[in-house]
């Protein structure tokens, strides 16, 4: 059985079950605040921070570079900062776009926002120009805040740009901003009084929290809309599998503008009352000396920040650290031992989730190679990736996979399960399934095809977009994506679908980039590919890159490359075609 074929067995989940059992005092109150959690509760992200700094004041909230902040010191200034907010006219409901690097004054005016009921807007600061309009014209917001590089994004608009900022105050979050012209957050802010807000406890759930954008890979990004519920059911559900402590030290070095950051990260800190670490960016030569400065036992990823962990070269001191879990998702199967035999953690909680979903899944059991377990009620059923669509039978409605086959995962729309969609209601419609099991249902359409493991657990396979028809069969971009991973010579690897003329489906086509100091050993490549993937899953076509594109959280840009295919009147790179005779790659004429 390979990675891609797992499925999950009762004696599997009995063995995670009974590592719970030492914790169960502790797991409890989580499970019991997620139980007793309804949309209407009078619960908010605010609240549950002030709640938090009440009860361990004296310990270390947040730590970025060399400053720390306790509960109560945190606390005092999200109040004062809200208080701010108001003196400006910011009241509940208003949007406060938040255009920042990882920096701490982000983090707490993100809690200060919640504290007052405003929505904060997290702007990607690595999107320019036209996209950065794009996206400040979805949320429109009554005030920006932003730092140093985010003021450089503002200032370098066009002249007919500043449109989408016409009666907006730009606020500069750095005291010392070098933009003079700017004036400071703080100084609104600094001499406000600090106690708590009772506006705070009025806060009902189900309200708008925060704005996350789509990371735009498949054209321009939406807003999605977090809430107060969804964020607090995160937290309690997570925390309840993760099992933090207060004397943990949870570093992350991913964009706040990501939900891995702001929910899953500041999540489960709060929760569990423990310090969040907050470095402005990831870096994979200076990872592990950031995490020995905070002192961390635990981290948040995503698949390709471990991946990038794996590419550095090998080192005695790989083990040489207190990390003891990690929290994340998109760790291909076939790098998941890999990376926990070289660092020596054994505690990987993998999850699923998307910033619009209204259903999550966790690695609560401690298994391998799955996203992991489900409580609530979900569908994997029959899909087409060729026209994306469901397959409905006679009577028009959805089938479910069996347990080990692949379909699109779905999950009903209820009243405690809400999609809360994005900030554009002409992208709502498009997430939702209508009339699946019966006439009136209402499913929310993850877009991803996944493998049924069984015991309400499953196995990420593909975003439905990603994945192609060769010669009759499915392949599935990741599958073959992880493949390449393993060849020590590649920096990236991108895999998609390439339209040939005069011929059914698309063919398979990786765009790869070499490490510095190796070369293209296509010799090997060939080798490689045809050990460990069907016949039909080789990609017919090999792009070498300059260079590949990512976003700030590193998803691959594929959308330009699929409208570039193999016309080499597009691109000035070299392009090899597989030949299935000699078994290797030649030359493209």
């Amino acid at each position: 059985m390979t990675a891609r074929d797992k499925t999950v067995s009762a004696f599997e989940i009995a063995k995670g079950a009974l590592a719970f059992l030492p914790d169960m005092p502790k797991v409890l109150p989580s499970l019991a605040n997620l139980a007793l959690l309804r949309p209407q509760s009078r619960r908010s992200l605010g609240l549950l921070f002030q709640e938090t700094a009440q009860k361990h004041a004296k310990r270390v909230f947040l730590r970025s570079g060399d400053q720390s902040w306790t509960y109560a010191q945190a606390n005092a200034i999200c109040n004062q900062m809200a208080r701010g907010l108001m003196s400006m006219g910011i009241s509940q409901g208003d949007t406060v776009g938040l255009l920042s690097a990882n920096r701490p004054e982000t983090l707490l005016a993100v809690i200060a926002c919640a504290k007052l009921g405003a929505v904060a807007a997290l702007l990607n600061i690595n999107q320019q120009g036209a996209v950065q309009i794009h996206s400040l014209n979805l949320v429109k917001p009554r005030l920006l805040l932003a730092c140093d590089k985010g003021l450089e994004i503002i200032q370098s608009l066009d002249s007919g740009q500043h449109d989408a900022l016409k009666d907006v105050d730009v606020l500069s979050l750095q005291a010392d901003s070098s933009s003079l012209r700017i004036s400071d957050f703080r100084s609104a802010w600094c001499t406000q009084p600090s106690h708590n807000l009772a506006h705070t406890a009025q806060i009902v759930a189900s309200s708008p929290c925060f704005y996350i954008f789509t990371s735009g890979t498949t054209g321009l990004p939406k807003a999605s809309v977090m809430s107060h519920y969804r964020w607090l059911q995160a937290a309690s559900g997570m925390n309840s599998a993760v099992r933090l402590n207060s004397k943990d030290v949870f570093y992350c070095c991913l964009p706040l503008y990501h939900n891995n950051a702001l929910t899953v990260s500041l999540g489960i800190v709060l929760a569990a009352g423990a310090c969040f670490a907050l470095d402005e960016k990831f870096s994979a030569s200076k990872f592990w000396q950031r995490i020995s400065h905070y002192q961390a036992t635990a981290f948040c990823y995503i698949g390709e920040l471990l991946r990038y962990l794996l590419n550095q070269p090998g080192h005695m001191e790989d083990q040489n650290h207190e990390v003891r879990l990690i929290l994340g998702n998109g760790l291909r199967p076939e790098i998941w031992s890999d990376f926990e035999n070289r660092f020596g953690i054994h505690h990987i909680f993998e999850f699923y989730g998307a910033s619009e979903s209204n259903l999550g899944f966790m690695n609560a059991f401690g298994l391998r190679e799955t996203v992991g377990f489900c409580p609530m009620p979900f569908e994997v059923v029959a899909c087409d990736p060729d026209t994306e669509q469901v397959i409905r039978n006679p009577r028009g409605f959805c089938t479910s996979v069996e347990r080990g086959q692949v379909g699109l995962l779905i999950s009903e729309v209820t009243d405690l399960r809400p999609f809360d969609g994005y900030t554009d209601p002409k992208a709502n419609e498009g997430k939702l399934l209508r009339n699946v099991f019966e006439k009136g249902d209402c499913w929310f359409n993850s877009g991803d095809l996944v493998r049924r493991q069984g015991w309400q657990h499953i196995q990420f396979v593909d975003r439905l977009g990603d994945t192609f028809r060769w010669k009759g069969e499915n392949v599935a971009t990741s599958e073959v994506e992880g493949v390449l991973a393993k060849l020590p010579f590649l920096e990236h690897a991108v895999v998609y679908g390439v339209k040939l003329e005069g011929f059914d489906g698309r063919a398979g086509m990786a765009a790869v980039s070499v490490k510095p100091g190796f070369t293209l050993d296509l010799a090997e490549m060939a080798r490689h590919l045809v050990s460990n993937l069907p016949t039909y899953a080789v990609p017919q076509f090999v792009r070498q890159l300059k260079g590949v594109e990512t976003t700030g959280t590193f998803k691959y840009q594929k959308v330009q490359l699929k409208k570039e295919g193999i016309d080499q009147a597009l691109f000035d790179e070299t392009v090899y075609r597989f030949n299935a005779v000699t078994q290797t790659y030649d030359q493209l004429a």
